[in-house]
């Protein structure tokens, strides 16, 4: 009625990273306490109507989060990731647009601060 297949005949769709030697396994993520950090930020932008939409990019060395005002635009800001800077420049950083770095430092609290401007107007 039903043949049962084994997958051990079936190469796997995509090559197993555990397998390659000299492959260093540790990911690069930001954790709950950095995620609630930027999704305050994000939340408070989208309310404004700023923001619109976000995107989570993870690599060999970093990681990234990076804000559109459109899905179809590129990144208004990108919000990175990179431990192996945490004892040179600081492992967080805010891109912009462009590609200019506009805050970096050690603490992503302090880092996030640069959208704080943005949360202040003068009002006439």
């Amino acid at each position: 009625m039903s043949d049962v297949l084994s997958f051990d005949d079936h190469p796997p769709a995509r090559p197993v990273l555990a397998n390659r030697p000299g492959r260093d396994l540790a990911t690069i993520f930001f954790d709950r306490r950095e995620l609630r950090l930027i999704l305050d930020i994000y939340g408070y932008m989208v309310a404004r109507g700023e923001w619109r939409d976000y995107a989570i990019g993870q690599h060999r060395d970093s990681c990234t989060f990076a804000v559109f005002r459109r899905t179809a635009d590129g990144a208004l800001y990108r919000i990175r990731k990179e431990p192996a800077l945490a004892n040179r420049q600081g492992a967080y950083s805010v891109v912009s647009a462009s590609g200019q770095v506009l805050k970096r430092g050690r603490e992503l609290a302090q880092v996030l601060k640069v959208f704080d401007k943005k949360r202040l107007r003068v009002v006439d």
